[in-house]
């Protein structure tokens, strides 16, 4: 299966709770650029205290490896960079849940959503500039060219869709002149 196929194990059961999430990373990228293979779905996630349970409800223990409760509230309690997984027993592709906090470009992200709908199903993908700017951090961490090609596949293929101003302000506030030199030279 395709990895924006295999992303519907993880939309359809987020959809079902109303959670409010975007789809970022490697998956969005992919949609916004060209094809690559990926072992993940990345989500930027809000949840609430209620959600726990539920989660529980849409990712049954026979079909998900879902962390403890106690796990998930903990990761919920961070002020910042909070995280968890789930992962697919049958293939094994995993969906990295990034709780969004208080984090001003995780909100930016949510206003500026995109809705597509892939087999039936709706999915809310971060705009482009923001998977960019992740991309940019992501690199900035590791070291990553994938990243960078990431970026450049996007650039190639959804490039007219950009709003380069706020791509431009966000790249200032984050300090990734240097990476953004890197892939736009």
């Amino acid at each position: 299966m395709p990895e924006p196929e295999l992303s519907l194990l993880f939309v359809r059961p987020l959809n079902r709770i109303g959670a409010r999430y975007i789809v970022s990373g490697s998956v969005a990228s992919i949609l916004y650029g060209e094809p690559r293979l990926t072992n993940d779905v990345d989500f930027v996630v809000f949840l609430r205290d209620a959600d726990i349970a539920r989660l529980r409800e849409v990712f049954p223990p026979l079909e998900f490896y879902l962390p403890p409760a106690e796990i998930i509230a903990a990761e919920m309690a961070r002020p910042a960079k909070g995280q968890f997984n789930v992962i697919h027993a049958d293939t094994g592709f995993k969906g990295d849940f990034f709780l969004a906090g208080r984090d001003e470009l995780n909100a930016w992200g949510f206003r500026h959503s995109r809705k597509m709908v892939y087999r039936g199903e709706s999915i809310t993908v971060a705009p482009p500039e923001y998977v960019i700017l992740r991309k940019l951090e992501y690199f900035r961490e590791g070291g990553s060219d994938k990243h960078l090609r990431d970026i450049r596949a996007m650039l190639a293929v959804s490039g007219d869709q950009l709003n380069r101003p706020a791509l431009n302000e966000w790249i200032q506030r984050q300090g990734l002149e240097t990476e953004w030199l890197r892939v736009s030279n």
